[in-house]
Formats: C-alpha cells, sequence, structure tokens
C-alpha cells in the first residue's frame, strides 16, 4: 500500500539537501601559525615583497620561488584576506520624540527632522 493513506511519521523531503552549501571549519583558521598559506612567487625580489605583507598584516605564510618557463605567481589567498571587508556601522537616526542629536536641546521632530 502506499503511504499517502498510512501517515506513520514525518517523511522528510529534505535529506539529499542538508550537505547542501559551504561548510567553513571554523577550527581552521588559513594565515594561522598550525595552518599557513602557500604561496607561490616567481622571483627573490617578489618574495621579499610578499613576505613584507604577510608580516604586516601578522600572518603566517610558506613563500616559494617557482623561477621555470611559464610559472604562474599564486597569492590570491594572500589578497583574498588583505582585502576582507569590514562590518559597515550605521549611525542610528534618533526617534521622532527623543531629543535631537546636534545639541539644540529640542525634540527631533521640532529641530532636524
Amino acid at each position: 500500500m502506499s503511504d499517502k493513506f498510512f501517515f506513520q511519521g514525518r517523511q522528510d523531503a529534505r535529506q539529499s539537501n542538508l550537505k547542501f552549501g559551504y561548510e567553513r571549519n571554523a577550527s581552521r583558521i588559513s594565515g594561522s601559525k598550525k595552518y599557513p598559506l602557500t604561496l607561490i612567487v616567481t622571483s627573490e625580489a617578489r618574495k621579499q615583497e610578499v613576505e613584507s605583507l604577510v608580516a604586516d598584516a601578522a600572518l603566517f605564510a610558506e613563500v616559494t620561488i617557482d623561477s621555470g618557463e611559464g610559472a604562474v605567481e599564486s597569492i590570491f589567498e594572500l589578497t583574498a584576506l588583505l582585502n576582507k571587508k569590514e562590518a559597515v556601522n550605521v549611525v542610528k537616526v534618533p526617534a521622532r520624540n527623543e531629543p535631537c542629536s546636534c545639541g539644540s536641546g529640542k525634540k527631533y521632530k521640532k529641530c532636524c527632522g
């Protein structure tokens, strides 16, 4: 018989989608002492520049030089960490009947609102 007529509990249709999406392992922080960044550069001078950027950002990285033909520089992990966006803090506008934030002593609705 079909379960349409004899319901025996909840059938979870979401079981196939439980692992959907990106799960970040919070205990693994890239750029830390335990999990350093792996960066590849093409010259010794560039290695010095990248190491100074890593030191300024207080990160840890293993920088290797690949001077072969067709070598490609790979510092994407470092640029992603350095260009990380900060949270935007918005100043709350006072309510209508609260004192105005300009310091006049009047209510907001009579002064700046």
